[in-house]
């Protein structure tokens, strides 16, 4: 019977700071962000409220991690993609080049369909930097040292319905993978519910 137990999201930590309002804990969420997705639709901080989600940035002209990146998120939206309560948001780190046309194709080219919960973003450079930097904590940033020009860390970040951090996993291992979704379904509802 031990499957029928539900595990507390409480067993997952909160990342990022912590604040007091009186005698309130206050913890850091993920806020005021507004990007467009492959089919050209407005995805923000608002679209994923109460939905739990897992951000990550690439590239889809990156020459080194985003392959198996790409492979590793697939096949969370296989396993999660279909639930009322989830979404996967995707951030390119090179909105010149990754135009929306470019990620409709690269999403495709995914087998992700049209209209689905993965969202392949897309915006301007500095707030997509910013986002990354400052309120996933992930490393992104131009380096022309790096390949393709972009320093990225290859993290997943997993956010609740509350936009709190709640785990960052290495999304080129299938063994930390395995292990967000677990962590995924320890915070989603049953589908249905």
């Amino acid at each position: 019977m031990a499957g029928c137990n539900r595990q507390s999201d409480q067993e997952l930590p909160i990342w990022g700071e912590r604040s007091t309002q009186g005698t309130d804990t206050v913890y850091h969420s993920i806020r005021n962000f507004a990007f467009y997705n492959q089919d050209s639709a407005r995805i923000s901080d608002q679209t994923v409220a109460g939905k739990v989600y897992v951000a990550d940035f690439f590239f889809t002209s990156c020459p080194s991690i985003c392959i198996e990146m790409a492979k590793q998120m697939l096949r969370v939206w296989e396993r999660f993609g279909q639930h009322p309560d989830f979404m996967i948001l995707s951030h390119s780190l090179d909105p010149e080049f990754d135009t929306q046309p470019v990620l409709k194709q690269y999403a495709r080219g995914l087998g992700v369909p049209d209209g689905g919960s993965w969202h392949f973003l897309t915006g301007g450079e500095t707030d997509v930097y910013e986002l990354g930097q400052q309120q996933y904590f992930v490393t992104a940033k131009q380096d022309q040292k790096a390949p393709g020009g972009v320093l990225h860390s290859g993290a997943f970040v997993l956010v609740d319905q509350q936009g709190r951090i709640r785990g960052v996993y290495d999304g080129t291992d299938p063994a930390r993978v395995d292990q967000l979704m677990l962590d995924i379904q320890k915070l989603l509802p049953p589908a249905g519910q």
